[in-house]
């Protein structure tokens, strides 16, 4: 099965499965009267649940491209296209990134594995700089829509306080945003707005 599973037999557990992933096993949790058939079933059934999840959770740079397109039709009237959207390991610092200029998005690795709201809000959280750079209102409104914008990030800050990351001291004096746009310097790089938390040290 290419990962370790650990089976659990409860007396107490009567009518329910249950399966989780830890230190790289596989806990499944089943009533003690199963026999090894239904232990056999119900441990492949869980272990293909899990995948599914980790595959929702964890998406392709196309997956991505392919719900960043659903979300700009569902929220954005799909005014923003993106030329493109991928994940990026060297964003420590940021949830996501994006350059108006050339319509490039950046997803920090980080957020796989985050419940599929948060990375909903991420993608349009960057989808919106297409079309609104900076963090105004008019930026803001765009995003008005998403039923779960203030649940996705009270959920990103919970993780920030948790890594011990903190608002840049440049974004004190904003405490609605946890991000930043980048302006440049004239003959610079494009703008980039990003989806930003910076660690205190």
């Amino acid at each position: 099965m290419g990962t370790q599973v650990e089976v659990r037999r409860s007396r107490r557990r009567r009518r329910t499965v249950s399966a989780y992933r830890e230190d790289g096993r596989t806990i499944v949790l089943i009533p003690a009267r199963f026999t090894r058939a239904e232990e056999q079933e119900w441990v492949a059934t869980m272990l293909e649940r899990l995948d599914k999840g980790d595959r929702r959770r964890r998406p392709s740079d196309a997956e991505l491209a392919t719900r960043a397109a659903e979300l700009s039709r569902r929220f954005l009237r799909g005014l923003a296209r993106p030329t493109s959207i991928r994940w990026v390991t060297n964003q420590s610092s940021r949830w996501g990134s994006c350059t108006p200029a050339d319509g490039t998005i950046r997803i920090s690795a980080r957020v796989k594995g985050m419940p599929g709201y948060v990375l909903d809000y991420v993608i349009l959280h960057e989808l919106a700089h297409l079309l609104a750079p900076g963090h105004g209102p008019e930026f803001w409104s765009l995003l008005q829509g998403y039923p779960r914008l203030e649940r996705a990030r009270g959920y990103l800050e919970g993780v920030a306080a948790t890594a011990g990351l903190d608002l840049a001291a440049e974004d004190a004096d904003d405490l609605e945003a946890d991000d930043v746009v980048a302006v440049p310097e004239p003959g610079g790089e494009p703008v980039q707005a990003a989806l930003e938390l910076t660690p205190t040290d």
